[in-house]
């Protein structure tokens, strides 16, 4: 499969074409939120639910999806090697975390974030949002902000300034205070 970029509208709409319950997380939250830093992935949080795991499934057919490796040995299309998987609920259900390639781009499957028990946890206080015809459950970005904390990655660590930049200024103007210059 040919490296595809990144779109997340076109994923977003397959996952609500099949009920597929999941919160956005990680940078396209962020992105979702108002920040202006570019993502070249997709990060969501499903339920574990068995129905919906069997959902995710017949979406992630849908998508074409690969698992995908970074390609150490230089064997692979742009730094990935990509293989067919067991794309069953069962599988899926036995997974933390499981990085992919769609259709529509790379796909981060992430049961339990750092800092979270899962979906469940993510859901109770998520924004849901309307892009094109799916209705999304969006992170918080205090929760965003707090797994990235807690994953404490470099490329987490550099995004992290300008994230709670972002939480304060949202917060100030809901309180109606006016934006700092």
């Amino acid at each position: 499969m040919p490296y595809a970029a990144l779109d997340p509208l076109g994923l977003l709409e397959c996952l609500s074409r099949h009920r597929v319950d999941h919160v956005v997380i990680g940078m396209m939250a962020a992105a979702l939120h108002g920040s202006p830093l570019a993502t070249l992935d997709a990060d969501i949080c499903p339920s574990r639910d068995p129905g919906n795991l069997a959902r995710l499934a017949a979406a992630l057919q849908e998508m074409d999806a690969k698992r995908r490796f970074e390609d150490e040995m230089g064997f692979g299309d742009g730094g990935l090697v990509t293989a067919t998987f067991d794309c069953s609920p069962e599988f899926l259900g036995r997974q933390r975390f499981l990085l992919l390639l769609t259709r529509f781009g790379e796909l981060d499957l992430v049961f339990e974030p750092a800092g979270t028990t899962g979906y469940e946890d993510l859901a109770s206080r998520a924004a849901e949002v309307t892009l094109g015809s799916a209705r999304v459950q969006v992170a918080r970005l205090e929760d965003v902000i707090h797994s990235k904390e807690l994953a404490n990655r470099p490329k987490d660590q550099r995004t992290l300034p300008l994230l709670r930049t972002l939480l304060e200024t949202i917060q100030r103007r809901a309180k109606g205070e006016p934006d700092r210059s």
